[in-house]
């Protein structure tokens, strides 16, 4: 057994002696939050790196989300997936906002545009689909449903940071797009989100809403939220896009290393890769089909018993949370690619320091029950 264990993924951490001198000018400055020097250049990184031109930095992404909905008056009824982190739907709720759920394509395990239209009702005010693990939804697809239908589309980019489709940057598609730089991401602050607007007006109305609707010293212009991210989390950010590159670099080789090891692994099937121009391996999902001498769960305590932290991401669907399950939408049979798919997931551990020695210990496990 390994004695130090192998979590699903881990946060880059740059080196120490790279990260004190940004702090001590913190300190000098005696600013740490409230748009400070490192806040502003980091956005201008931000922008720069992702190929956008408008951002807006939060203290993270659920708060992101909040404030997304806010910006575009959204209410009434939003379609949603109920393939994703719960935060997703959370923002719709702590909105007054009621998700609807539509099933999820089964091989990209995003939102499926052809299931949209059916579930649009009078109420529907938005669509909100997910890159599910940093897979381009069908943005085409679903600007034409929205435009037909005159709803607004906020995407949920947790796992697309530095995503690229043919056009460039897939976060310049929707009226918003929201990032997390949640410790568990591809790139991170510690704790952090961020919302790409498509102008500049846009991004105004954003900035206010996340700073308490501040306008100036003595307005407020809107029913706004503390959401900013404070100078420590910003100088991190800039720090870790110094090292973003590399990281990526390393995530696609595990991601390589994967696929030529489980490659014909009866009983396991590895998703197609990434079909961005531009991907980021932010995570390693497989399914665990029925032909494979151990059910997921019992997989997923096998590898947990020899310290291999998998997970199964995600399962249970958020439609079967207690606050969702009693909406029309999140019965069982209107979702029967979403629990398929829930009920044989399971991402293997990939981040950047991931050892060869250590995705071997991994591969061998499983094959070894194979």
């Amino acid at each position: 057994m390994k004695i130090n264990p192998i979590y699903v993924t881990q946060p880059y951490l740059p080196p120490l002696e790279e990260f004190l001198p940004l702090l001590e000018q913190i300190w000098e400055s005696k600013r740490v939050t409230n748009a400070g020097t490192f806040h502003k250049e980091f956005e201008a990184a931000l922008c720069n790196y992702l190929g956008v031109e408008h951002i807006s930095i939060f203290a993270n992404g659920t708060l992101a989300l909040v404030t997304a909905l806010q910006s575009l008056n959204i209410s009434g009824e939003v379609i949603t997936t109920p393939y994703s982190f719960v935060a997703t739907a959370h923002s719709l709720l702590w909105n007054a906002i009621s998700p609807v759920f539509v099933d999820i394509d089964p091989d990209t395990l995003n939102l499926d545009p052809a299931r949209i239209e059916a579930a649009i009702t009078p109420e529907t005010t938005a669509i909100m689909p997910v890159h599910c693990y940093g897979t381009p939804c069908d943005v085409k697809a679903i600007r034409r449903i929205a435009d037909s239908y005159n709803l607004k589309v906020i995407y949920d980019a947790a796992h697309a940071f530095g995503v690229c489709d043919a056009g460039g940057s897939i976060l310049r598609h929707g009226d918003l797009s929201v990032l997390s730089f949640h410790a568990t991401k591809v790139f991170n602050t510690f704790e952090g989100g961020a919302i790409i607007s498509p102008d500049a007006d846009t991004k105004k109305r954003i900035d206010y809403l996340k700073n308490f609707g501040f306008a100036d010293e003595t307005t407020v212009v809107a029913l706004g939220i503390n959401g900013k991210m404070n100078e420590i989390q910003a100088a991190f950010g800039l720090l870790q896009l110094k090292h973003i590159d590399q990281a990526l670099v390393l995530r696609k080789q595990i991601d390589s290393a994967y696929r030529e090891a489980l490659k014909g692994l009866a009983g396991i099937t590895v998703l197609p890769p990434n079909i961005a121009t531009k991907g980021n391996n932010s995570y390693f999902p497989i399914l665990v089909e029925t032909d494979f001498p151990l059910s997921r769960d019992n997989l997923y305590m096998k590898l947990k018993e020899n310290n291999i932290f998998a997970r199964r991401y995600f399962y249970p669907l958020i439609s079967e949370f207690p606050m969702y399950q009693g909406l029309p939408s999140a019965q069982s049979a209107n979702l029967p690619a979403a629990h398929a798919i829930a009920n044989k997931i399971l991402c293997l551990p990939i981040y950047p320091a991931l050892s060869r020695e250590d995705q071997d210990y991994i591969i061998s496990t499983i094959k070894s029950i194979a």
